[in-house]
């Protein structure tokens, strides 16, 4: 159990907060209920999940404390789970089940931000290094993200297969925690100094 009580607390409100969704998303997947309704439908609550993540990331003093106490080389960590994803991808493009261009982009993309995330945590610890890789981390999410809608608005068959398990959970699970994770590091990194009271 981590020692320092800020990350206590808000491993303990993220497991409150983003559990019972899990649970629900997975049991959703394996029970194959998004594949009885439109593909938008898991695109939504994909999508929705990120956005109240996010906003929670921000808003709730617990997770505040978390990320702020990892800081932006401990969310940097986090994103080590995007290289089994990119093999994840990969491997269920090589069968055919899922686009070509979406294993191209997403799968490529989050092999190198799992790859650069390693790199990170092995580099010295300079500020401008940790920047660059959530400024790419977020790129690469928001690239992955943007395709993977633009292939279920157009109704590609293959995307039918992302809402199965166990790939479903890269975007159930995987994108909401990538993209609030990669924004709080960034509001940290990014955030004007704080100046010392006078």
């Amino acid at each position: 159990m981590p020692a320092d009580p800020a990350i206590r607390r808000g491993l303990a409100a993220l497991a409150a907060l983003f559990g019972p969704y899990t649970l629900a998303a997975t049991a959703a997947s394996g029970l194959g209920l998004f594949g009885l309704v439109h593909q938008n439908v898991f695109a939504a609550v994909v999508a929705a999940a990120t956005a109240a993540l996010t906003l929670a990331a921000f808003r709730l003093p617990a997770l505040r404390g978390l990320a702020e106490a990892l800081g932006p080389w401990g969310l940097a960590a986090f994103h080590l789970w995007r290289i089994p994803a990119a093999l994840v991808f990969y491997a269920w493009g090589a069968q055919g089940l899922l686009p070509a261009t979406f294993v191209a982009l997403a799968a490529t993309g989050d092999l190198i931000a799992g790859l650069l995330a390693a790199l990170v945590l092995v580099l010295p610890r300079r500020r401008w290094i940790v920047t660059a890789f959530h400024l790419f981390g977020m790129a690469d999410f928001l690239v992955a993200v943007g395709t993977g809608i633009a292939l279920t608005l157009r109704a590609v068959p293959e995307m039918a297969a992302i809402t199965a398990l166990p790939v479903s959970l890269i975007p159930l699970v995987g994108v909401p925690l990538s993209g609030a994770t990669h924004l709080a590091a960034l509001a940290q990194l990014l955030a004007p100094p704080r100046r010392a009271p006078a």
